[in-house]
Parts: C-alpha cells; sequence; structure tokens
C-alpha cells in the first residue's frame, strides 16, 4: 500500500510539472501568475511590414520604410501564452513603442506570463499612403488645425493592423494562444486599438490595393484574427467616426469585444465625453465594460490608482475575468 501511494504522488507531481511546463489546462484557458514570476525575454526592432513614405499625403516620390515592433515574452516552457498587444499615442504625429511607461507594462505582463507586444506605426510625417474618399472627406469634414493627424489615421490603423496579423502569423513561434487576444492603447493608440477591437477585417485593408501601395504584399494578408478585450486609456472612437463618414456605416454591435476604460475627468486632450459615449454605446449593446473616471486628473493619467490598485493591476484583473484566464 505504501509503494502504490508512493507511485501514485509521483504521478501526481508529473502531472502538476507538466501543467506548470506547458500551460496547458483542462479548459485549454492560459495560466497567468498573479505575482511576476518569470525572467522577461525582449526583442527589439522586429520588422512586421513595410510602408511606403510619400513626399506629401499621395504624393508621387516615395520610398519604403521598415515598421517595426517590440515584443516581450516569457522565458519559461510554456505552449499557451494569451497576448497583450499595446499601441502608443501621441496624437498620430509622433511617439514611440518603446516609452518608459509602456516597457513596464511589457515586463510586468510578460513577467506574469502574458506575450506582450509594442508597435510603431507610421505618424503624420511619413505621408503613408491613404485612399482618395478618406482625403476627400476630410477637407470638408476635419478639422483645419487637424487635417494631417486625420490623414494619418489611415495608415497608422493599416499598421496597426499588419503589425497584428504579423503576431498571428508567428504565434507558433512565440507560443501565442490566438483565442486570447487584448488589443490595448493610450491616447492615438487607445483610438487605434477600439478601431481594431470593432471595425471589420478588411477595414484598412482593402481600401488600397498592391498597384497604389507594393508594400501591401508584406503585411500577411492571408491572416485573420479574434480581438477578446479592449484595453482604452484615454481614447475615444474618432476613427470610427470617420469610417462610418466615409463609408457610411456604423460597425458597433452586440458582438464587440469586451472594453476597459480609464480616462482622466479633466483631460483637456481628449475629452472626457468620449469615454462617456463609449460608456453609453456599450451599456446599450449589453456588452462587458469596466468604466474607470479618473476624477480630477488630465490626459496620460499612467499613475492614477482606484482602491489603491494601479491601472495595469485592474487590467490583469479584467483581463483575467473576461477570458476566464487561469490564475496561479
Amino acid at each position: 500500500m505504501k509503494k502504490m501511494f508512493q507511485i501514485i504522488a509521483v504521478v501526481f507531481l508529473m502531472a502538476s510539472c507538466n501543467k506548470d511546463d506547458d500551460g496547458i489546462t483542462s479548459n485549454n484557458h492560459p495560466i497567468v501568475k498573479s505575482e511576476s514570476t518569470y525572467a522577461v525575454v525582449v526583442e527589439e526592432d522586429i520588422i512586421y511590414a513595410k510602408g511606403l513614405s510619400h513626399d506629401e499625403f499621395n504624393g508621387a516620390n516615395t520610398t519604403e520604410i521598415d515598421l517595426k515592433l517590440d515584443i516581450y515574452y516569457p522565458d519559461n516552457e510554456v505552449e499557451n501564452r494569451p497576448l497583450y498587444f499595446f499601441i502608443h499615442g501621441g496624437g498620430f504625429n509622433g511617439g514611440t513603442k518603446q516609452k518608459p511607461e509602456i516597457v513596464d507594462y511589457g515586463n510586468y505582463y510578460s513577467s506574469r506570463g502574458w506575450v506582450f507586444i509594442s508597435i510603431d506605426y507610421r505618424v503624420a510625417g511619413d505621408f503613408g499612403t491613404i485612399p482618395q474618399e478618406w482625403m476627400d472627406y476630410g477637407l470638408t469634414n476635419a478639422p483645419t488645425t487637424g487635417l494631417g493627424q486625420y490623414y494619418a489615421m489611415y495608415p497608422a490603423h493599416r499598421d496597426a493592423k499588419a503589425a497584428l496579423r504579423w503576431a498571428v502569423a508567428n504565434a507558433d513561434t512565440y507560443k501565442i494562444n490566438t483565442d486570447f487576444i487584448t488589443v490595448g492603447g493610450a491616447s492615438a493608440g487607445a483610438i487605434t486599438a477600439i478601431t481594431l477591437g470593432i471595425s471589420e477585417p478588411e477595414d484598412f485593408r482593402d481600401e488600397i490595393n498592391l498597384n497604389q501601395d507594393p508594400t501591401l504584399s508584406t503585411t500577411n494578408l492571408e491572416q485573420t484574427y479574434q480581438i477578446q478585450t479592449i484595453v482604452d486609456y484615454w481614447g475615444s472612437k474618432v476613427t470610427l467616426d470617420a469610417l462610418e463618414g466615409v463609408y457610411g456605416h456604423q460597425r458597433f454591435d452586440s458582438n464587440d469585444p469586451s472594453l476597459f476604460i480609464a480616462h482622466g475627468t479633466e483631460d483637456p486632450t481628449v475629452l472626457f465625453s468620449n469615454a462617456e459615449d463609449l460608456k453609453t454605446i456599450y451599456e446599450t449593446n449589453g456588452i462587458p465594460l469596466a468604466y474607470y473616471p479618473a476624477e480630477g486628473a488630465g490626459h496620460g493619467a499612467w499613475n492614477v490608482e482606484f482602491d489603491n490598485k494601479r491601472l495595469e493591476e485592474l487590467v490583469f484583473d479584467f483581463l483575467v475575468e473576461q477570458q476566464n484566464l487561469n490564475v496561479e
């Protein structure tokens, strides 16, 4: 009897180790750690696609530029990892994938089991290719002072979608379970993340053909993805509004991904009313929503806390709940 007990104990121990090693659970949902557990591996400046840069928007003189991302992943043998895909802000005029707060996020989530990707994308000064109908709509509907930013939205969103398709194409390499994708961002990055989660796969993909922009062939056009959760830090639905204005139909419906919103009530850059508008749409459609209005905070409130929890902790809880992740 004692020998049999020892055999059972060994088998149980081996099963437990296998679960920890490969991350496979009975429900096939990834395991994440409640505390920083793993060393983090960072690969920087991976080229995920190419894009055209013109001398002006849709100008005749063009060059191809490399579009790059950084990827953070845990140094372990887990075969079943969720993905957190993050997009920096900068008003579509600038910004960087290596903003210190984003680097901190990459380490925070990857040390707990996520693959975390931070991307760069073309901004206004790159003068990316845009559809003629997008240009025409902007001339009559975009603020004159913000016309360059409006035009820059199209290539920025095209690039972000290309980067997410790259992640799917390379899921096996980085052990990503593509059933557990989160897209997030701050400011312009949140605007883009919201659009990625709500828009259709063909949006910002099929409006331009290879004759107009041969670099589309580098963007993993054959790949598809399904986003489960969106994280919105002081963003808005402005690109979705433009998409509706240009093409005549809105994209929100009851099947949209769940949404986490954090937004300063005194934000002078992206007004707090934008968060309220998104809240209303989500409540009307009956979609899961976490809503954190930061009282008195302005734009870029990375360090705000709610009930002594920082945003990254609140997002952790939200992703675990919405995606039914296993926590150890």
